[in-house]
C-alpha cells in the first residue's frame, strides 16, 4: 500500500518579484495493490507533480508519503532504494525514457548490473522480460530512434519490470501514440496488473481511457483532489 496523506505543493516563479503558486494543495490518496487509480486534470493542474511526488522522485513541500506504514522520507539509504525499486513511473516520452546513444541491452544490462544479477542469467532475464511485453530480442541491438513509439514504451516498460515492481506511476503513457497501439499497451498493462498484482496510478487528461483502465478516479481541480468515481 501507499498512502499520500495531505500534500502540499507550491512553486516560485519570477526571478525580480517572485510569485508563488500553488499547485496541490491537501492531497490525499491510497494506491493498493492490483487496483487502478485513475487521475484527470487539466494540463498544469498538477497531475504530473503529484505522481512524481509519489514515486519519491519530488520531495513534498507539506505531507508525507507512507509506503507499507513506513514515512519514505525516514528511510535509510538502504530501505530507500528498496522503495525506489519497488515503485517506478513509466513516463509519456517514450523516446525520452531511454538513453538516445545507448542500445536497448545496454541499457537493461545496466538494470540488471544494479541488481547484481549472475552474468551467465542476464540474456535469460531479457528474454523473459521482453516475452512478457511482446518484444523479440531483435530490439536488444537497436538505438531508441530505430524504434517506434510502441515499441519505445515496451522497452521502457521492460527495464521497469526488471525490478519487479509493486506499483507504477503511469503518466500519459499511451498519449503520444497511435489508437491502435494505446490499445495494445493498455491491455498489456491491464493483463501485468492482473498476473502480477501491480498497483498503478494512471495519469491521463483522456476520461475514457482512465475508466477503462481504473478501479477509482479522481480529478484535480485547483490543487484539490475530488473522487468522480468509486473510493
Amino acid at each position: 500500500m501507499i498512502q499520500a496523506e495531505h500534500i502540499t505543493q507550491s512553486f516560485e516563479t519570477g526571478i525580480f518579484r517572485k510569485k508563488r503558486h500553488l499547485v496541490l494543495e491537501d492531497v490525499s490518496l491510497t494506491l493498493r495493490s492490483g487496483e487502478t487509480v485513475g487521475l484527470v486534470g487539466r494540463s498544469g493542474s498538477g497531475k504530473t507533480t503529484l505522481g512524481t511526488i509519489i514515486a519519491g522522485l519530488v520531495r513534498p513541500g507539506k505531507g508525507r508519503i507512507l509506503f507499507h506504514g513506513r514515512d519514505i522520507l525516514d528511510l535509510d539509504r538502504e530501505n530507500y532504494r528498496w522503495f525506489r525499486s519497488k515503485v517506478q513511473m513509466l513516463f509519456q516520452d517514450t523516446e525520452g525514457s531511454l538513453h538516445p546513444l545507448k542500445r536497448v541491452e545496454t541499457s537493461l544490462l545496466q538494470v540488471l548490473q544494479l541488481l547484481k544479477f549472475p552474468d551467465e542469467k542476464k540474456r535469460e532475464a531479457i528474454q523473459n522480460v521482453f516475452q512478457t511485453v511482446g518484444l523479440s530480442m531483435d530490439f536488444i541491438t537497436r538505438l531508441p530512434a530505430q524504434l517506434s513509439g510502441g515499441q519505445n514504451q515496451r522497452v521502457a516498460l521492460a527495464r521497469i519490470l526488471l525490478l519487479q515492481p509493486e506499483f507504477i506511476i503511469l503518466d500519459e503513457p499511451t498519449s503520444a501514440l497511435d489508437l491502435s497501439v494505446q490499445a495494445q499497451i493498455l491491455d498489456l498493462l491491464r493483463g501485468l496488473q492482473e498476473e502480477r498484482k501491480l498497483g498503478y496510478l494512471f495519469i491521463s487528461h483522456d476520461l475514457e481511457v482512465i475508466r477503462y483502465m481504473s478501479h477509482a478516479i479522481g480529478r484535480l481541480v485547483n490543487g484539490k483532489m475530488e473522487f468522480i468515481e468509486g473510493k
